[in-house]
């Protein structure tokens, strides 16, 4: 099975910058697509960012346009999420997530398009 696992969370001041990571393990397929969500208390998961399995696409919500890259390095079976310019509203659980490649290209932001996801982790921004 595929095992997901966020890092790099914490507590920033508005403005400031954090970066992501999400660890895979288990993988057997080479084809996958990473996508990155987050929740907030009282709110429904929702899409932020989404990188191909070959890293030549990605794709972002316009919350987060300009401020957020998505990168991977596939040798360590590792993806990354570059915050920047945080607003006390990115506050939320991030979660990393993964699915076959053709399905989330076709669905970036649909959660139905991930198979496996990570436990989170949080993402706090003080105003």
């Amino acid at each position: 099975q595929v095992q997901l696992v966020e890092s790099g969370g914490g507590l920033v001041q508005a403005g400031g910058s954090l970066r992501l990571s999400c660890a895979a393990s288990g993988r057997t397929s080479s084809r996958y697509a990473m996508g990155w969500f987050r929740q907030a208390p009282g709110k429904e998961r929702e899409f932020v960012a989404a990188i191909s399995w070959t890293g030549g696409v990605t794709y972002y919500a316009d919350s987060v346009k300009g401020r957020f890259t998505c990168s991977r390095d596939n040798a360590k079976n590792t993806r990354y999420l570059q915050m920047n310019s945080l607003k006390p509203e990115d506050t939320a659980i991030y979660y990393c997530a993964e699915g076959d490649a053709e399905s989330v290209l076709r669905r970036w932001a649909s959660r139905t398009s991930y198979d496996y996801w990570g436990p989170g982790t949080q993402v706090t921004v003080s105003s």
